[in-house]
C-alpha cells in the first residue's frame, strides 16, 4: 500500500530487454534505498515492483509483460526519470490517499497550462475508467496522490501545486505524453457493490 507521495525522482540507469516483453530495470535512487531490503515493494511511476537486488546507489525490479502492456513502463530508456515511493510503514503519516500500486490504466495528457502558482492538467482518460471520477475525488498519476478539478467526458482536469510540479516528473510532463492512471480504489469498491446491487434487484 502506498499513499501518493513520491519521496524522490529516481533515474533508470539500465533497462534490459529479458525477453521481448518483460525488463530488467536498475534504477539510481537514493531515498528510497535508506533501509531496503530484498523483497520490499517500490512504486515506480505509481507501478508496485518488487526489489530483486540493490547497492548503495541502486536497485533492480524485475517487470512482467501484463505490466508492460498495461503501463507507460513500455516508454521508459536508459536515462528516463521515474518517481519512487516505498511501500507506507504501518506507523507512518498518511498523507496522500490509499494507493495500491496496480495501475487501471494508461492515460494521455491533453492540455497543460500555468494559472498562477498552479499548473492544471488536462488527460484523456481511458472510458472505462470515468465511473471512478468524481470532482474533488481522488486519483494516482504516475503515482503522484491528486485532486480531480474537473471532468468532461472522457478528460479529466488535475490541479497541481508548485512542489509537486518540482519535484515529481509530472512536472516535466507535456501534451502527447503516456501517464499511468490508477483510480481511487474505495470508488471501485462502491461501484463494484452498487452494480451486484443492480443486477440481483
Amino acid at each position: 500500500m502506498f499513499t501518493g507521495i513520491v519521496e524522490e525522482i529516481g533515474r533508470i540507469r539500465q533497462l534490459e530487454e529479458v525477453s521481448k516483453t518483460a525488463v530488467r530495470l536498475t534504477i539510481e535512487a537514493a531515498v528510497v534505498l535508506d533501509d531496503v531490503q530484498i523483497g520490499d515493494s517500490i512504486a515506480v511511476n505509481g507501478i508496485c515492483l518488487t526489489v530483486t537486488d540493490a547497492d548503495d546507489d541502486a536497485f533492480a525490479v524485475d517487470v512482467m509483460p501484463e505490466t508492460i502492456k498495461a503501463s507507460s513502463l513500455r516508454t521508459l530508456e536508459e536515462g528516463s526519470s521515474v518517481n519512487l515511493e516505498r511501500s507506507m510503514p504501518a506507523n507512518g503519516r498518511f498523507g496522500g490517499h490509499f494507493v495500491t500500486g496496480h495501475v487501471d490504466g494508461t492515460g494521455t495528457i491533453v492540455g497543460k497550462t500555468k494559472q498562477e502558482n498552479a499548473v492544471y492538467y488536462t488527460v484523456d482518460i481511458p472510458p472505462e475508467l470515468t465511473d471512478y471520477f468524481i470532482v474533488k475525488g481522488s486519483v494516482a498519476v504516475d503515482g503522484v496522490s491528486l485532486t480531480v478539478f474537473g471532468i468532461s467526458g472522457n478528460e479529466v482536469t488535475l490541479s497541481l501545486i508548485p512542489h509537486t510540479v518540482s519535484q515529481t516528473v509530472l512536472g516535466n510532463k507535456v501534451e502527447g505524453d503516456c501517464v499511468n492512471v490508477e483510480c481511487d480504489v474505495l470508488a471501485k469498491h462502491v461501484h463494484h457493490l452498487v452494480g451486484k446491487q443492480h443486477k440481483q434487484n
